[in-house]
């Protein structure tokens, strides 16, 4: 009798990660919102950088504001801890703002970070649903101010944070430790003197 010929065994096959190529899907979107834009932000653009086929980005996600949502929630995740830090840094100087300063200055010197909290501005201010992203970072500014000023100056300060990365976009050299320590004191001090 013919001995059989046994079959080679195939190679195993890769497994599938769900969860990586989502994670990917949501960095490719988030990435291209960084360096082009949200506004042109489109499936095929999306899965032509995160390698994935097409049809991977309208598997996991039901619409392109859905993935615009996950991308911006990405780049939002350190918020929470910054917060959490300039709450430590205000406590530690009770109430004087010269550690919240220090992490301003640092972060305005961090360009790249910058430029990705300016995408997520310019990116919200094109499309109403991404807003409440966009705002975690003032809103919260604002609220942890509020407990050591009044709220009208607290949102007072946070707008002037806003324009201190505008400034940071548009020169070499952010504004420094000082300069923000000087200004943030002097709408505090002038808060306090127009409280009876």
């Amino acid at each position: 009798m013919e001995r059989e010929q046994r079959r080679p065994t195939p190679p195993p096959r890769a497994r599938r990660d769900p969860h990586g190529r989502r994670h990917a899907i949501v960095e490719a979107a988030a990435d291209l919102i960084v360096h082009q834009g949200a506004a042109d932000l489109t499936h095929r653009r999306i899965a032509s950088r995160a390698r994935v086929p097409l049809g991977s980005t309208t598997y996991y996600f039901s619409s392109l504001t859905e993935l615009k949502v996950a991308a911006l929630e990405h780049l939002t995740t350190e918020c929470d801890a910054w917060l959490q830090r300039a709450r430590t840094a205000l406590a530690d100087h009770d109430g004087d703002p010269i550690g919240l300063c220090a992490l301003l200055a640092d972060y305005l010197a961090d360009r790249d970070r910058v430029h990705t909290d300016f995408a997520l501005t310019s990116a919200a201010a094109g499309d109403p649903a991404l807003r409440p992203l966009s705002l975690i970072w003032f809103d919260g500014l604002v609220e942890l101010l509020s407990e050591y000023t009044d709220p009208h100056t607290a949102h007072a300060i946070t707008v002037f944070t806003d324009g201190a990365v505008v400034h940071a976009l548009l020169h070499d050299t952010p504004l420094d430790t000082t300069t923000l320590h000087r200004t943030i004191t002097a709408l505090m001090r002038a808060a306090a003197e127009r409280t009876p």
